[in-house]
């Protein structure tokens, strides 16, 4: 019969046809499971870490403290740590001697602090009490910074004087009055009953030791309008003084702090002994940029100057900003 075969080869085309379709759909059904399941592999994956500034953004609270400043040599004039070794101190302590070096300083830290030593028993205490009045989380800031987590509550039942942000550990205490951050600090450790009697004793006598705002010298104002470009405001804090001829100049608000400090001394440079080393700065013989810590170093003349410059939050500290803060004063570093 003639037309059998034109219909039997319709049919197998027709049959192949269908096989071809079913393994297409089996193949697409395939592929779409397997990206289901690239796409749950990739979402239970840790995302990619975002990419990091080439420029380290600081998180320091202050600048290194300059050598020699420990209430010994400073600034003349009441502060905290002589207010409460004088009689009209009612705060009931023991037999162990308290004793006020003479001298004070400013930390140049973000908050600046007006510091002094106390000495307790033969161990040293720094008190320091913030300069301008505090921003709403600056006292959490300040007590995360130096490792203060727990309630000082723990110290004792005056402990209720400090208010409820007050925070404590082995070596410290920080809590807020008047509006002011106080923080007291021990590398050596005071007895918690001893740390809490100072730190009333300190609450106490706050509004008699809070400093004028402004006090400057005429050498810091070369180098004032560099200061105030980087802060971007008119600045609130100023804290400029000569300590054995070094000098020292501060800018600040509550949102930014600037600082020249010149050392006391012919000094070595610490920065120098970190590995990896610091970065080289065009300035000094030698100099150093630490943009994690918002820091020039260098040496010019006999001694060392440090510039450092902070803010909150913190934000990039170019090398460019730093030199031209200090520009305008090195010819009073080339002694």
């Amino acid at each position: 019969m003639p037309t059998a075969t034109p219909v039997r080869r319709c049919l197998g085309t027709a049959r192949r046809h269908r096989t071809f379709a079913r393994r297409l759909l089996s193949f697409f059904l395939a592929a779409v499971m397997l990206a289901g399941c690239s796409v749950a592999q990739r979402a239970n994956e840790k995302p990619p870490e975002p990419p990091r500034p080439d420029t380290p953004i600081p998180t320091v609270i202050a600048p290194p403290q300059p050598e020699g400043i420990d209430g010994t040599v400073g600034q003349p004039g009441k502060h905290a740590c002589t207010a409460v070794t004088g009689a009209d101190n009612l705060v009931k302590r023991p037999s162990s001697k308290w004793t006020a070096k003479p001298f004070g300083w400013n930390d140049g830290g973000l908050p600046a602090f007006d510091l002094c030593t106390l000495v307790v028993g033969g161990r040293p205490a720094v008190i320091g009490v913030s300069s301008l009045p505090a921003s709403p989380d600056t006292l959490e800031r300040v007590a995360n910074t130096l490792g203060l987590f727990e309630p000082a509550d723990k110290l004792g039942g005056a402990a209720r004087d400090l208010g409820p942000g007050a925070r404590t550990s082995g070596n410290g205490i920080v809590f807020e009055t008047g509006s002011r951050i106080v923080r007291i600090t021990s590398a050596s450790g005071l007895p918690d009953g001893e740390l809490l009697r100072v730190a009333v004793s300190v609450r106490n006598v706050v509004p008699q030791v809070i400093r004028p705002a402004r006090q400057s010298d005429a050498a810091c104002q070369l180098s004032n309008a560099m200061a105030e470009r980087f802060i971007g405001v008119l600045v609130q804090l100023r804290r400029d003084y000569r300590v054995n001829g070094a000098l020292t100049c501060i800018w600040g608000t509550t949102q930014a702090t600037v600082a020249i400090v010149e050392s006391l001394h012919t000094d070595t440079i610490p920065e120098a002994t970190q590995t990896p080393p610091p970065r080289s700065a065009p300035i000094g013989r030698p100099g150093y940029y630490l943009p994690d810590q918002g820091e020039l170093v260098f040496r010019n003349g006999r001694r060392v100057v440090r510039v450092s410059a902070l803010t909150d939050p913190p934000r990039e500290v170019p090398l460019e900003s730093l030199l031209d803060i200090v520009d305008p004063l090195l010819p009073l570093f080339l002694r």
